[in-house]
């Protein structure tokens, strides 16, 4: 497979990422009543063998969506264990008084909804850019080590490559960490890039 990529389309890639995370802050801010910072910390092409040798090596808890409309592909929301506690402690703070009474169960489930707003929000800022509606299918909870996760959803794609989006979510005051990995299908997602460009030029 070759992928023409050229600077004017690298930075609308890079546009993309920032539309998506904007998106997942957003959701996160309105959810929590805090501003929540989202940042694009690594936008680029990389070989699927190699992505492991670049992830922290904790493990992570979170969900992978599957989008069912181009550009395809799957999004991936991960959270450092400390983190998936307190967002289980913000998603049922007005339906539980006491979180030791928390099952694992409602855990797995407060973690997935959260996952699932944040790609919601991610995919929503993408499908306004692209000017088309992208639905997304159930969220499937993970739990493994980072590399592990991102890895296995890379080669999902069959793709030798892939389009990696690193982008890292803050919400100071709940000291909050998320993770943000996208990761399209490459022939799909640069066919829609192009077209844009085309309709822009």
């Amino acid at each position: 497979m070759t992928l023409m990529v050229d600077i004017r389309k690298l930075s609308f890639i890079n546009e993309m990422a920032k539309v998506g995370t904007n998106g997942v802050a957003d959701n996160m801010s309105k959810l929590t009543g805090e501003d929540a910072q989202m940042e694009v910390t690594k936008t680029n092409f990389i070989d699927v063998d190699d992505i492991e040798s670049q992830l922290d090596s904790g493990k992570r808890v979170g969900v992978r969506v599957r989008l069912l409309d181009p550009p395809h592909g799957h999004i991936l929301i991960l959270f450092p264990e400390a983190s998936a506690k307190k967002i289980t402690a913000i998603m049922l703070r007005d339906v539980v008084d006491d979180m030791s009474d928390v099952s694992g169960k409602m855990a797995r489930s407060a973690v997935e909804e959260m996952g699932n707003m944040m790609a919601s929000g991610f995919i929503d800022g993408w499908a306004d850019v692209l000017g088309r509606a992208i639905d997304i299918a159930a969220p499937q909870l993970v739990y493994a080590p980072t590399g592990e996760i991102v890895t296995r959803t890379a080669g999902l794609g069959g793709d030798d490559l892939a389009l990696f989006f690193d982008s890292d979510l803050t919400v100071p005051s709940y000291q909050i960490e998320a993770e943000i990995y996208a990761f399209p299908d490459l022939e799909e997602f640069v066919e829609m890039v192009n077209g844009i460009e085309v309709q822009h030029a």
